[in-house]
């Protein structure tokens, strides 16, 4: 199973818009997953609309609709894999840990919030942010993530958009 991983999209904003390799990245995946901060149920639809199910939860920006439909985080079961989605997973500082314990059923817990790239691994856990596919802020580059479900693991990467 292919898996797209976004997150901090911030749309609409000005003319800015998902990089075609992100689009071409979402439309090949089993599964779109967002890890929050879409912005907007218009958003939200256009993403749908690109072509594989949408698994989402709302950040901390996200409309007042968005934040009624989408849950705060989620765990998904996926060919025996768990992983957990959530917007804000805290400080830098002992984050795979409290993740962890936060999450103790999940293989991998995917967040998002500061837009920095970042993959960790904790024993048999692992953490993933795959940054922002439009706004970068202190990231050196916009990028998004991939990840690879087979055989009851996770392999996940990252992909500069720019």
């Amino acid at each position: 199973m292919e898996l797209a991983l976004i997150a901090d999209t911030h749309l609409p904003r000005g003319s800015r818009r998902l990089p075609g390799r992100c689009l071409e990245l979402i439309r090949t995946a089993d599964l779109l997953v967002h890890a929050g901060d879409i912005s907007t149920a218009e958003t939200l639809a256009e993403l749908r609309a690109i072509g594989p199910p949408v698994c989402a939860i709302h950040g901390n920006v996200d409309s007042a609709e968005l934040r009624r439909e989408l849950p705060e985080e989620l765990l998904l079961e996926l060919e025996g894999v768990r992983l957990a989605v959530v917007h804000d997973a805290g400080p830098a500082a002992g984050r795979a840990e409290r993740l962890r314990l936060r999450f103790p059923d999940a293989d991998a817990v995917l967040f998002g919030h500061t837009h920095l790239p970042q993959h960790e691994r904790l024993g048999d856990f692992q953490i993933f942010n795959p940054g922002s596919p439009t706004e970068r802020r202190r990231a050196p580059h916009r990028c998004m993530g991939t990840a690879t479900i087979e055989d009851g693991g996770v392999e996940f990467g990252h992909w500069q958009l720019d």
